[in-house]
């Protein structure tokens, strides 16, 4: 089958997804019978381009490597009203499958929910790894995307191309979800194990992390938990069908994690690690983030350095762990070739 895709965001991520796009589409079309085109890419940074016909996905991603505006591409120069507005674009551009890559916002979700809105109310399919929309309104959204018989899917918002929610309904079918647990947060991981592995004080770890581009130079969100938080809160809403926001919870980070803490831990046979849970309590659904001393035995502790892990605990198979990056460019457009694929299969 073929399809026509739309872009609204355009950077690292979307970059990232084109890349792929371009660089596998044979494979796909002979291992999964899927093809595409996509015909629009809109940023409101970095301009529109449109194409119809498809747009030359190497054409693209040179004028984006370059820092020259989409609005530079052909096609799109010379059709004088291409709409600039991301909204108008979504609206207008005739397209089966929208990805909303732009930027986060967790406060408000926006412009990202407005964006997914947009495109669920004009007949698209979306899918997007932006954290914000889906901590704050999965339910809306996820119920409007039925109602008009689309998709919505969010695979990588929370372990990038690692997958959560695909191997749930594909390999983990027919199991109720009693608990998640994990670390989601590969900033605070690369931190602790700087800390226990080299002996590291908590100020120049983050330092590091900083230096090689793990950590913001604001790294609040990362070592206080309201990274892991989002996520957290989706895994509640999505797998355990809760209804929390962020503002529900507050998160414990490793801020206060010290060197002899550390150290303590390691004599004791244990290992400091940032966690992010949610479990079923009765009626209630109970979920935070928090630095935890773990036994050597649980499979969390294995998991070092940036990457990120979590670990299902399933009625019928008992506990599950899965590991992988939690960031990276073509790691999280891998997330949004997962969703587009999946909506494939199920058209198909």
């Amino acid at each position: 089958m073929k399809y026509r895709l739309g872009l609204v965001g355009c950077g690292v991520v979307g970059q990232g997804f084109l890349e792929i796009l371009a660089g596998k589409a044979e494979e796909l079309k002979d291992r999964h019978g899927f093809e595409a085109k996509v015909v629009a890419v809109t940023d409101k940074l970095k301009g529109t381009a449109i194409a119809p016909a498809g747009l030359d996905l190497k054409k693209i991603l040179k004028l984006l490597e370059s820092g020259k505006p989409l609005d530079d591409y052909g096609p799109a120069k010379a059709k004088k009203a291409a709409p600039a507005d991301p909204l108008k674009v979504i609206g207008e551009v005739e397209a089966d499958i929208f990805a909303e890559l732009t930027y986060t916002d967790i406060k408000t979700g926006e412009p990202a929910t407005s964006y997914i809105r947009k495109a669920l109310q004009t007949g698209k399919h979306v899918v997007t790894s932006n954290k914000g929309p889906a901590a704050l309104h999965y339910r809306e959204l996820a119920d409007l995307a039925r109602k008009r018989g689309r998709h919505f899917r969010i695979e990588g918002t929370v372990m990038s191309g690692t997958p959560v929610f695909t191997l749930l309904e594909r390999g983990f079918a027919g199991n109720q979800v009693r608990e998640v647990k994990g670390i989601l947060n590969g900033t605070t991981n690369f931190i602790l194990t700087k800390m226990e592995l080299e002996g590291m004080e908590y100020a120049d770890a983050l330092a590091l992390a900083q230096k090689l581009g793990y950590a913001e130079a604001d790294p609040t969100a990362d070592v206080e938990g309201f990274d892991a938080l989002a996520k957290v809160v989706i895994l509640s809403n999505v797998i355990l069908g809760g209804s929390l926001k962020p503002s529900d919870l507050q998160p414990r980070g490793i801020s206060g994690i010290t060197k002899p803490m550390v150290s303590e831990a390691k004599a004791e046979g244990c290992r400091y690690k940032l966690v992010a849970f949610a479990r079923r309590a009765g009626a209630k659904i109970e979920a935070g983030v928090e630095p935890r001393k773990l036994p050597l035995s649980d499979p969390l502790t294995g998991v070092m350095g940036a990457q990120n892990a979590l670990t299902f605990d399933l009625d019928l198979l008992g506990q599950v762990t899965v590991q992988g990056p939690g960031a990276g460019k073509l790691a999280t457009g891998q997330a949004i070739l997962q969703d587009v694929l999946a909506i494939h299969h199920d058209l198909r």
